[in-house]
C-alpha cells in the first residue's frame, strides 16, 4: 500500500477535528476525498504529508511512518495544498528551479513538468501576473518535479475555465496510472471524470468507502429539466420508465428514471407533445449525488 492510515485522530483543544481514521490506497489507485467544509479533508491530508501531527494514531507513506520517518516519507510526496502558497514575486520557471534545488534534481526537469502541465506560454512571467488557474497549474508542476510515487492534490482544479479543467482532468489520470492520487474536491463531476474510488468524510469521520463503479452500476438516471411553463405533477408521470418526479423549483424537475437507457429523447418527446418548450436539460449522477446529500445531510 502507497498509502495507509490507521486511526487517526486529531484534536484542537476540545474539538474533535478527526475521529479514529482508517483508510488504505494502493498504488495506481485515483481516491476521490469528499466531504462538507470542515469536515476534516484538508487536516488529513496535512497528516499524511506530515505538515502538521495526529493527536493519536499512525500514517504511511511508502512503508515509511510519518512521525519517525518524516523527511523520507516526504521525498515520496507530491503536495498541492488548499491555499497553494507561492513565491508571488518570483517568475514561474525560477520558482519550478528553485523548487528542483531543494530536490535537488536536474533542472533539466523544470522544462519536462512545464510542458506536462501546460504552463509554457507562462512560464516567462511572474507568477503574480497569472490567473488563478495558470498559479493551480504553478503548484501542480511543483509537487510534480520530483515525480513523487504519492500525488496529494487538495482543490487542485480551482479556478480553472473548462478547457483548462479537461486538460488537468487527464493530467491527473494519466500521472495516476503509476501513482497514489488522494483528489479532494467539492465538485463531484470532477469525480466522476478522474477517480477510481470515493471516500466520503462528515464530521471528522469516514461515513463512505466505495469504488465508484459501485455508485454508479445501478440503472437508475436522473434528468434535470427546464420546461417554458409550469406544469402539474399528474401530466409528467406519463413519461415511461418514470421512477420519480421532483419538482425543484418553479418551471424545474428533477426526473429519476429506473433505466440505463438515455431518456432524454422522451423528456423532449413529452415537452412537444405537450405545447412546451424545453429551457435546459441536463444528466447527473444520482447515485454520487444522494450519497454525498444523504450522508452530509
Amino acid at each position: 500500500m502507497s498509502i495507509v492510515v490507521k486511526n487517526i485522530t486529531k484534536l484542537y483543544g476540545e474539538q474533535k477535528a478527526l475521529n479514529n481514521v482508517s483508510f488504505s490506497i494502493e498504488r495506481g489507485e485515483i481516491v476521490g476525498f469528499l466531504g462538507p467544509n470542515g469536515a476534516g479533508k484538508s487536516t488529513m491530508m496535512k497528516i499524511i504529508t506530515g505538515y502538521i501531527n495526529a493527536s493519536e494514531g499512525e500514517v504511511f507513506v511508502d512503508n515509511f511512518d510519518i512521525s519517525t520517518h518524516k523527511i523520507e516519507a516526504q521525498k515520496n510526496i507530491g503536495y498541492l495544498p488548499e491555499n497553494n502558497p507561492l513565491y508571488l514575486d518570483m517568475y514561474v520557471k525560477e520558482y519550478l528551479q528553485f523548487n528542483a534545488s531543494v530536490h535537488k534534481i536536474s533542472k533539466d526537469e523544470v522544462e519536462k513538468v512545464i510542458l506536462k502541465v501546460g504552463l509554457r506560454p507562462e512560464s516567462h512571467k511572474k507568477i503574480n501576473q497569472l490567473s488563478k488557474g495558470y498559479r493551480q497549474r504553478v503548484g501542480l508542476a511543483a509537487a510534480l518535479l520530483h515525480n513523487p510515487e504519492v500525488l496529494i492534490l487538495d482543490e487542485p482544479t480551482t479556478g480553472m475555465d473548462p478547457n483548462q479543467l479537461a486538460e488537468i482532468r487527464s493530467l491527473i489520470k494519466a500521472v495516476g496510472k503509476d501513482k497514489t492520487v488522494l483528489f479532494s474536491t467539492h465538485i463531484l463531476q470532477e469525480v466522476e471524470a478522474v477517480c477510481d474510488r470515493v471516500i466520503l468524510i462528515h464530521k471528522g469521520q469516514i461515513i463512505a468507502d466505495k469504488k465508484l463503479k459501485e455508485l454508479t452500476g445501478n440503472q437508475e438516471q436522473v434528468i434535470e429539466v427546464e420546461f417554458d411553463y409550469k406544469i402539474e405533477k399528474q401530466l409528467i408521470v406519463n413519461i415511461p420508465h418514470l421512477k420519480s418526479a421532483n419538482n425543484v423549483h418553479d418551471t424545474i424537475w428533477e426526473l429519476t428514471f429506473d433505466t440505463s437507457k438515455d431518456m432524454r429523447p422522451a423528456v423532449f418527446d413529452f415537452a412537444h407533445d405537450n405545447g412546451l418548450k424545453t429551457l435546459s436539460l441536463s444528466t447527473k449522477n444520482k447515485n454520487l449525488e444522494r450519497l454525498f446529500r444523504e450522508l452530509t445531510a
